[in-house]
C-alpha cells in the first residue's frame, strides 16, 4: 500500500477544511460531507476523518467510524459458535468512504481504508469486526477484494473480523 503522492494528513474534520469543493461522483456522499459530516461530529454520532492535501489545501477523502453492533444470528454458524453468546456483539461501522474525483485513480480509497482498520485495530475500545454497507455493486466489490464477508442475508453489508484485520497488520509489518 503507497501513500498518496502529495504531502497530506488523515486527521479529524475540523473547521479550516473546506467541504464545499469535494465531489467523488456520488451526491449523497458529497452532500454527507457538506451538510452532515460536522453536525455527526459535534453529536459524537460518528468520526469523520479526512484525508488532507496539505499543498493544494482540499479534501481528497474522507471515511466515518461509529459504533455498531452485529447480531450472532447474521454470523456464519462456524463464526458465531466460537463466539460468546451474546446477542449482539460490539463491532465498529466503517459509515462511509469517498475520494474526490480530482484524487480517483490513486488507490487513495484503499489507502483510507487501510487507515480506518487500523484505527479500528488499535482503538481501547472492544470491538470483534469492521462492518460495512456498500452502497453500489462497485463499493460491494471493492470491499470483497479487501478480504471483506458478506453477512448471510444482507449480502451488500459485509464485515472483516478483527483477528483478520490484526494478521493483515501483522504480514505488513513483516
Amino acid at each position: 500500500m503507497m501513500p498518496p503522492a502529495f504531502a497530506y494528513a488523515i486527521e479529524p474534520l475540523n473547521q479550516q477544511h473546506n467541504r464545499s469543493d469535494f465531489c467523488c461522483g456520488v451526491e449523497a456522499l458529497d452532500r454527507y460531507l457538506r451538510e452532515q459530516a460536522g453536525q455527526d461530529m459535534r453529536r459524537r454520532i460518528a468520526a469523520p476523518f479526512v484525508l488532507h492535501d496539505l499543498n493544494a489545501k482540499r479534501i481528497a477523502g474522507y471515511y466515518t467510524l461509529a459504533a455498531t453492533a452485529i447480531s450472532l444470528e447474521q454470523l456464519p454458524p462456524e463464526l458465531a459458535k466460537r463466539l460468546p453468546a451474546y446477542p449482539l456483539l460490539p463491532a465498529t461501522l466503517l459509515g462511509r468512504l469517498a475520494v474526490d474525483e480530482r484524487y480517483q485513480g490513486q488507490k487513495l480509497g484503499t489507502f483510507l481504508l487501510f487507515d480506518a482498520l487500523r484505527r479500528s485495530l488499535t482503538s481501547e475500545i472492544a470491538s470483534m469486526a469492521v462492518v460495512v454497507d456498500a452502497k453500489n455493486e462497485k463499493a460491494s466489490a471493492f470491499y470483497e477484494y479487501h478480504q471483506f464477508i458478506p453477512f448471510t442475508e444482507q449480502t451488500r453489508r459485509k464485515y472483516l473480523p478483527m483477528t483478520t484485520i490484526a494478521r493483515l497488520f501483522s504480514d505488513l509489518g513483516k
